[in-house]
This record gives C-alpha cells, structure tokens and sequence, in this order.
C-alpha cells in the first residue's frame, strides 16, 4: 500500500486573518498542498493581496475578502463574494482573533474580555453557521481553529485571551459532536510562541527563558503550526475530531 501524501487538490479553504504572520504561512501551506484560498483580512489589505499574487504564482486559485469576523452581516457578505468565486467551502480556518496588551486581572480592562469572546466564540459562531451547512449538505469538510497553548497554561496576565480561547474550544468540541454524522472534523491547534517572520526580521527569534521551559529548548516555527493545519485538512486525518493538538515542543501536554 503506497503511503498517502499530503494532497488538497480541488479543495477549497477560507483562512480568516490570512494577512497575519501566522494566517500567510498557512494560506501559503494549504495552496501549495493544492488548495484554492480565500484570504480574508480584516485591515491589511496589501498584505492579503500580496499573498493572494504569490498564491496565484502556484497555479492555484486566490482572492481577496475583507470583513469583520466580529459581525454577522459583514460574514454574511463575505460569504456571498465567496460562493459567487469559489461555491462551498471544503477547509475551514478560523485563525482572526484581537490582541490586547496583557495585564493582571485585577487591572485588565473588562471590555478586552468582551472583544476577546467576540473575536474567538463569536467569530467561531459566525463563520460556522455561515459555512458549514454547506458541508453538511456535501458530506464532507473540514473545520480546524487556532487555539494557543495558553489555553492550558493559565499564567498571570493571560486572563482575557485564556477565557475566549477556552470558550472557543468548548464551542469547537460541541460542534465536532453535532456535525461528526456528517463526515465533517473538526479540530483544534493550539501554537506555542512561534517564530514568525516578524521575529526573522528583528532577530528575535531565541528567548532562551521560555526555551528552557520546552522540551525540545526552542520555539517553534510558523511552518510547523502550518504543517499540522495541512494535516488535520487532508485525507491522513480523516477519523481525528475533537482534538486539541499542541504544537508547542511539548511545552504543554494533555493529559489522561
């Protein structure tokens, strides 16, 4: 029996916060595995038509989709422009998510807890019920979302982006029970701190306090959070649903 290999030939994926420095590594993963990529931004939109141009340049299909992930109507329109491109949605990615400035509990504003559950559960909800019945219809999709290892952490000053993420995760778990009948999997990958290029141009990519706490002594790279989503959205993965998987170098293990 031949090995299978990594083929996502004839899919089609949504990445939403594809303009970011982890959202380009995956978009970019997905395309060359052999999708065809929505990007989605939600204010940088040069850096999502530069991707959509370097996708292009693989021979796959690309464009470009600005909405707010936050608000169901602007969802909604982006899912019109996508249907109108693309059809149905094979390969879910929610990867968007607002980022605050970390503080102790007691002085984090408690708006940044509402934009947090706005921008991982709500966004979860939205894009979901926008994209998903659609799946249900084909019998078959993939749904994967950006979870952290903070998750499980629960460190000082992580009290806002902890209590969206884990609302999230409880929002995926639910839904890989509801739509599983329907071959559709659903599942979670949660990056450590992860070297982006962000990190390459400043030179940032050792920190040797965090490295000291991971198994493997380093951080990971986006590629490698990219390389799992690639995986969790083909054919080698097809009876995995329901799963948080770390790609932290075993800085956080789930336990049984």
């Amino acid at each position: 029996m031949q090995p299978l290999l990594i083929d996502l030939s004839g899919k089609t994926a949504l990445v939403t916060g594809a303009s970011g420095e982890l959202g380009r590594v995956m978009a970019m993963t997905l395309a060359r595995s052999g999708a065809d990529v929505a990007i989605h931004y939600f204010q940088n939109q040069a850096k999502a038509q530069e991707l959509c141009e370097k996708i292009k340049a693989l021979g796959r299909r690309a464009f470009v989709v600005q909405a707010d992930a936050t608000c169901p109507e602007s969802v909604k329109a982006m899912q019109v422009k996508i249907i109108a491109e693309f059809g149905c949605i094979d390969l879910l990615i929610l990867n968007a998510v607002k980022q605050y400035i970390w503080k102790p509990l007691l002085e984090q504003d408690p708006m940044d807890y509402l934009g947090q559950f706005e921008s991982t559960v709500m966004q979860t909800v939205h894009l979901t019920q926008a994209f998903v019945p659609a799946m249900i219809a084909k019998g078959q999709g993939r749904v994967i979302g950006i979870n952290t290892e903070c998750t499980m952490q629960c460190l000082p000053t992580q009290s806002a982006y902890v209590a969206g993420k884990r609302g999230m995760d409880g929002v995926l778990r639910v839904l890989a029970r509801e739509v599983g009948p329907s071959s559709i999997t659903v599942n979670q990958v949660a990056p450590g701190w992860t070297v982006s290029d962000k990190d390459r141009t400043q030179h940032s990519e050792r920190n040797e306090g965090y490295e000291q706490g991971v198994p493997l002594r380093r951080r990971g790279t986006d590629q490698e959070v990219a390389n799992v989503v690639a995986f969790l959205a083909s054919d080698l993965a097809s009876f995995i649903t329901g799963a948080y998987i770390p790609v932290s170098g075993g800085n956080v293990m789930p336990t049984v």
